[in-house]
């Protein structure tokens, strides 16, 4: 071989090799900056890291293999090795800085960005203000991400060329084809059957340490562009498959309980938030109404919450449902089941209308009116980022009530308890700032409510109403290791409060309870007459299970028990109430339990997954 060639190589390789030193960096970086809500690194997490990091490095320069070693009279020209030396940096390093993103955001979601979230689907009208926001809160990782750049460059710019004479050469050609075929082969993740997937990081880094082993690079490209694909799951036929878990439900009652409905869905005001001298009203609130000590939320970001909450949809899918494309499936939400039954609808959020697309939502689940933003009416409260401070539009809210016709339902979702953390100029230094940023924010949203409920018990509907009250998800800094467990970090409070009912009890109850539940607990206690498909149960049915996904894990809590199951096999089994930390894993001390456990579980993600692809979310004839 010409020494072009030889030297072309090994240009390639040291560039690879560096951009490939800089990826362990970052992930160690990464484990320094969230080592708090991870498990110890060890050998396997570094083993699995690699071979995630090679195959997004595989793919991103393929290209490049190619650029460097196929021979011919251009690889002499310096303009031509110049355009290599720059598009090899400006891609490797862009693509490198996407792993600082997840730096704080992991705290939020749990799991690697997807490439919805990178390019901020959803929130364009917010953009400019979080991105603002970001940088001024959080300036250390844009410098880091500078600071990446700049070292690179350094280093890079060390890897010299020369430029030797060349012609075509056919076994060079072989050779370039060959080291093409290698980086194809790193780019799928190895020679198995199929292409390396974001599951497999179950398998080097447990439950907690998916995101450690995975990079965000790879995340991005996994989901960039492809539409939901979920997997055509054939556990059990059609009849074994009703037998065990049937999503149907029947109601059926001689009149029906005309209350009002207020849903007041609380940004990220997580369980772990609660009696640490935060959330004094909520604590209050949950003393005097029926408070559900096991809450849990069915998805990780606010989008999750409102499919789950009003069409009792789980988020079982490594995208949301309101992004994905069965958002427009045929669903029979709570909305539409109120309209049928003589109900005033509407849905109200504070932040810019068509934010995390849920006015679109709104309207394909049959709100009939919505109100964000745009509609808000009162004193200036405008926060700088998101929308309308949640005193404020709360107080709107209970104003619009007023002008609404009986029965109505309505649904609000807060959001000043979302980063930035911003509260109101007139009301800083009021509230206890804790130990996590977001703890003043929550104990402003818990002010917010508080004035609201003050102003609710004044006017006429008061009495005849049902409020209920759920987060959308946990916080993102939680402090204690069992909030930080995929048990703990889907533990929500969510309370049931009728001032004008003794017939609903003040109590406490014990079981799972979730918010797809919220659905059809309605339709018992408003006493209303119809069929529903519902992945939840009612709050007087005897089932005790709650189900979330996280990091292509299946969470299902049943009774005491938590079993993590990855679609194929189960991966732990804990008695999570009394191993809150989940550092016992007693899969082969409970065999049955285990078996008991994957029947239901897998019945239903069967379930879920046929139902939602074929677009059966709705009882075909309703009573």
């Amino acid at each position: 071989m010409n020494k072009l060639f030889s030297k072309n190589a090994k240009i390639f390789t040291l560039r690879f090799l560096l951009i490939f030193a800089f990826y362990q960096l970052v992930r160690f970086g990464f484990y320094w900056y969230n080592g708090h809500l991870l498990d110890p690194m060890n050998i396997s997490v570094l083993v699995g890291g690699i071979r995630f990091d090679l195959a997004a490095l595989g793919f991103i320069n393929l290209l490049f293999v190619l650029l460097h070693l196929w021979p011919g009279k251009f690889q002499t020209k310096k303009g031509y090795q110049t355009f290599l030396f720059y598009s090899f940096y400006l891609v490797n390093v862009f693509i490198l800085c996407l792993n600082f993103v997840d730096f704080e955001y992991f705290r939020f979601i749990g799991r690697r960005s997807s490439y919805a979230f990178i390019t901020a689907s959803g929130m364009e009208n917010e953009l400019p203000g979080l991105l603002k926001n970001f940088i001024v809160d959080y300036w250390w990782i844009p410098l880091f991400m500078l600071g990446s750049f700049v070292f690179f460059w350094l280093i890079y710019r060390k890897i010299d060329y020369k430029i030797y004479d060349s012609r075509f050469n056919f076994p060079q050609v072989i050779v370039a084809i060959l080291l093409t075929g290698v980086f194809l082969v790193l780019g799928r993740g190895g020679l198995q059957p199929k292409p390396i997937r974001l599951v497999d990081a179950a398998a080097y880094g447990g439950l907690k340490n998916t995101a450690l082993v995975l990079n965000t690079p790879f995340s991005v490209l996994k989901t960039i562009g492809k539409k939901e694909t979920l997997p055509d799951y054939n556990f059990y036929s059609e009849e074994e498959l009703v037998r065990i878990f049937d999503p149907v439900q029947t109601f059926r009652y001689d009149s029906l309980n005309k209350k009002n409905v207020v849903l007041l869905i609380v940004e990220s005001f997580g369980r772990e938030n609660m009696h640490r001298g935060l959330t004094p009203f909520m604590d209050s609130l949950a003393e005097n109404s029926y408070f559900f000590e096991h809450g849990f939320a069915n998805g990780k970001v606010s989008i999750d919450a409102v499919p789950s909450s009003i069409s009792s949809i789980p988020s079982l899918m490594d995208r949301t449902f309101i992004t994905s494309s069965y958002a427009l499936n045929d669903v029979y939400p709570l909305p539409k089941i109120l309209n049928d039954n003589g109900y005033h609808t509407a849905f109200f959020h504070g932040a810019f209308n068509g934010s995390q697309n849920f006015d679109q939502y709104a309207n394909v689940a049959g709100f009939k009116e919505y109100y964000g933003k745009n509609e808000y009416e009162g004193p200036e409260a405008f926060d700088g980022s998101w929308g309308i401070f949640d005193e404020e539009f709360l107080q709107f809210f209970a104003k619009k009530l007023d002008q609404f016709s009986t029965p109505f339902f309505t649904t609000l979702f807060t959001i000043s308890s979302h980063n930035p953390y911003t509260i109101p100029e007139k009301h800083k230094g009021k509230f206890p700032k804790g130990t996590a940023d977001i703890h003043e924010s929550i104990a402003y949203a818990d002010y917010a409510l508080r004035q609201f409920f003050e102003t609710a018990k004044t006017k006429s509907w008061y009495n005849n109403t049902i409020f209920i009250v759920v987060a959308d998800h946990t916080s993102s800094e939680p402090q204690e290791e069992q909030w930080k467990t995929n048990v703990g970090k889907f533990r929500i409070p969510i309370l049931f409060f009728a001032p004008g009912d003794p017939s609903l009890p003040v109590t406490k109850n014990e079981r799972n309870f979730q918010q797809i539940d919220i659905l059809p607990s309605l339709m018992d206690y408003l006493q209303i007459n119809t069929q529903v498909v519902s992945f939840g149960k009612s709050y007087r049915s005897t089932q005790d299970f709650a189900i979330s996904y996280l990091n292509t894990i299946y969470n299902y809590e049943e009774g005491d028990y938590y079993l993590a199951f990855d679609g194929t096999k189960s991966l732990g089994l804990y008695n999570w109430k009394k191993d809150p930390e989940l550092k016992d894993n007693i899969l082969t001390k409970e065999p049955e339990k285990v078996k008991e456990m994957e029947r239901f579980l897998k019945a239903y993600i069967q379930t879920f997954n046929s139902r939602v692809k074929n677009n059966q979310l709705v009882v075909k004839k309703n009573l």
